[in-house]
C-alpha cells in the first residue's frame, strides 16, 4: 500500500508516517517511481508505535521495544527490554512526583493570591 493508504488506514499524518521510517520505526520498499510502498504488516506496526508513543516512551527506546511486539499488542519477553521498560517507568514516576509538587506549589500560589 502507498504512503496515504496507510496514513488513512492508520489515522497517522504521512509526515508522521515519513518520521517513524526515517527514525527506523517503521520500513518500506522503494517503488520505481520512487513511491514508498508499505506492505499489511504495516498497519499493525503503525499502531503498536503509537501506543508506544502513548505510554510514554521515546522513539529510541521503542526501536529497541518494537521487535518485542507481538499483533495484539502485547510486548514478548526480549532480553534487555524488561529492564529498559522498568526504568522508564521509574522515570515517569519521578516526573509526576515532580509535577505533583509544581501543581501544589501553583494552587498555594492561587490561593495566597486570592486571599490578598
Amino acid at each position: 500500500m502507498l504512503i496515504g493508504q496507510l496514513a488513512r488506514r492508520t489515522e497517522t499524518s504521512e509526515r508522521l508516517l515519513r518520521y517513524y521510517e526515517r527514525v527506523g520505526l517503521l520500513t518500506s520498499e522503494r517503488q520505481a517511481n520512487g513511491y514508498r510502498e508499505y506492505d499489511d504488516s504495516a498497519v499493525q506496526t503503525v499502531r503498536q508505535i503509537r501506543a508506544l508513543l502513548a505510554s510514554g516512551l521515546p522513539t529510541a527506546l521503542i526501536k529497541q521495544v518494537l521487535p518485542c511486539a507481538a499483533n495484539d499488542g502485547s510486548l514478548r519477553p526480549c532480553p534487555g527490554v524488561l529492564e529498559k521498560l522498568r526504568s522508564r517507568l521509574q522515570q515517569l514516576d519521578e516526573r509526576a512526583s515532580e509535577l505533583a509538587l509544581a501543581r501544589q506549589t501553583l494552587q498555594h500560589a492561587i490561593a495566597t493570591t486570592e486571599r490578598t
